[in-house]
């Protein structure tokens, strides 16, 4: 049986607090945290920034918030990462317990444990680790930050926002660029160590959140070999509320750009966390006009653009964006997976198969298929058939291999009837049979990425904000084609 937040608070202190976090019905809460940050919305478009904070602060202090965000940091994928003090919570009583932590009063971030992970060119990126408290009050308050942030956005910011991802970015270029009237220049433009490098004094001065909770945060400091170093800027890069603070900082750089140009250039910004494109009519707009107002921009932030990754480009020869590349053939504009992108996958692919050659096939095809599936749909909303066929026969060309040497002293004949069947959509269905306790087995197939429809994805509207209650419904309906996912603190509620 379930019970809502206020009939658990008043039955004061349970012997079984197992059942105070196992029966809480989320979906008043849920409720109940997105009326304030409606009004909170809502007060920002009204530029009442008294009541913005006021209704900040009542969110940041609210029961049902911080509900949410011990929620969200035990529900993640880092849950049993622990921070530099250890602690995880991984019971009912611990979770329990952390909300009573979430305090203004007294509260001292404690340093990052710093790790590092290897990124695509073999270079590692150092990330911070916080502790659960501290995870959990970034959560809190990223909870009273974002509708702030979703009103004040930029219209062609799709990066670390709710409702919105790469296929809307990808979608808008192709708005931009396909058309034979489009601009003809592309401006590729990457920020050096964004995460890192943003200056603190222009975070506390322009972000509207409580200054002395994000000053904890900023001047954290991490832990590296067990020696203590202190950050003098940047946001903490693997915390909660690093995405939300990388966007407010970035956003106004479409209203930068479009002021230091004249009117009908064609320029167009679509930006991605820190990752952009900005189109033009000529090379030299975009040398001269675009670039110093970027650097201007950016400046102003602490921030410089990557001359490494930052260069201009004429759509004829192409270039890739968001792993896929965009170029015009004979005037067409073709979006397809980058070749980046295509020898990720294989060679994605052929190190699970190489890890898998003592294990049963449906082991396998338990780790293959999640990994296919996803880039299939990813891709799926481009001119991905000539990239799905090639990496279908990539992975064909590996399992092959990857068979043959298992049953070496088979034939082929043996081999393809062992692992391969025959289905109404394809000669070579690499499949498995589990074995089941009672009656005949069930039959596991790969996933193949040409087995993935194509299908056009609508980009969301520009000025649309999850936060409005007059754009519930358009919301929904996107959820319900499948052009964006509902977001839980909307699904189910009715204000």
């Amino acid at each position: 049986m379930q019970m809502t937040v206020t009939e658990i608070r008043s039955t004061g202190a349970l012997s079984d607090r197992r059942a105070d976090w196992d029966a809480i019905a989320w979906g008043p809460v849920r409720h109940a945290v997105r009326r304030l940050q409606v009004r909170i919305a809502k007060a920002v478009r009204e530029r009442r920034h008294a009541k913005v904070q006021a209704l900040q602060w009542l969110l940041t202090h609210s029961y049902h918030a911080k509900l949410l965000a011990v929620k969200r940091v035990v529900s993640n994928k880092g849950r049993r990462t622990p921070g530099v003090d250890r602690k995880i919570w991984n019971t009912p009583r611990k979770r329990m317990q952390a909300i009573n932590t979430l305090r203004r009063r007294g509260y001292r971030s404690l340093p990052l444990r710093r790790v590092y992970i290897e990124k695509k060119n073999g270079k590692l990126r150092p990330l911070g680790i916080p502790t659960m408290r501290d995870r959990a009050m970034q959560a809190l308050y990223a909870l009273a930050l974002t509708p702030v942030a979703e009103t004040l956005g930029d219209p062609n910011s799709y990066g670390f926002r709710e409702y919105r991802g790469c296929a809307d970015a990808i979608a808008q270029c192709f708005i931009c660029l396909a058309k034979k009237c489009s601009p003809r220049w592309v401006l590729e433009g990457d920020i050096r160590s964004c995460f890192d490098e943003i200056n603190h004094a222009w975070l506390l001065r322009h972000i509207p959140l409580d200054t002395k909770v994000l000053g904890q945060w900023l001047r954290a400091g991490y832990l590296d070999k067990g020696l203590l170093y202190s950050t003098l800027a940047g946001t903490p890069q693997g915390g909660i509320i690093s995405p939300v603070l990388a966007n407010m900082t970035l956003d106004g750089l479409e209203a930068a750009v479009r002021k230091a140009v004249p009117r009908r250039t064609k320029v167009n910004v679509i930006r991605y966390a820190d990752d952009f494109v900005i189109t033009g009519s000529s090379q030299e707009l975009l040398r001269d006009k675009v670039y110093p107002a970027v650097a201007a921009f950016l400046q102003k932030r602490g921030l410089t653009l990557s001359k490494e990754k930052t260069r201009i480009t004429p759509i004829e020869q192409g270039f890739d964006f968001l792993g896929q590349n965009l170029r015009k053939y004979g005037g067409k504009l073709l979006i397809q997976p980058a070749k980046t992108a295509v020898l990720a996958i294989v060679a994605k692919t052929k190190e699970i198969i190489r890890a898998h050659r003592g294990n049963q096939t449906a082991v396998m095809i338990s780790k293959l298929n999640p990994v296919v599936r996803g880039w299939a749909n990813y891709h799926r909303h481009v001119c991905s058939s000539a990239a799905f066929t090639k990496v279908d026969s990539s992975i064909f060309g590996q399992l092959w291999r990857w068979a043959r040497r298992r049953h070496t002293a088979k034939g082929k004949r043996w081999t393809r009837k062992r692992y391969f069947r025959t289905t109404s959509t394809t000669l070579w269905q690499f499949f498995a049979t589990v074995k089941g306790e009672t009656g005949p087995g069930r039959i596991v197939d790969l996933q193949r990425a040409g087995s993935v429809s194509i299908i056009r994805h609508v980009k969301v509207q520009g000025t649309a904000n999850p936060y409005d209650r007059d754009q519930d419904e358009y919301f929904r309906g996107r959820a319900a084609r499948g052009w964006a996912r509902l977001h839980p603190l909307q699904a189910g509620c009715t204000i």
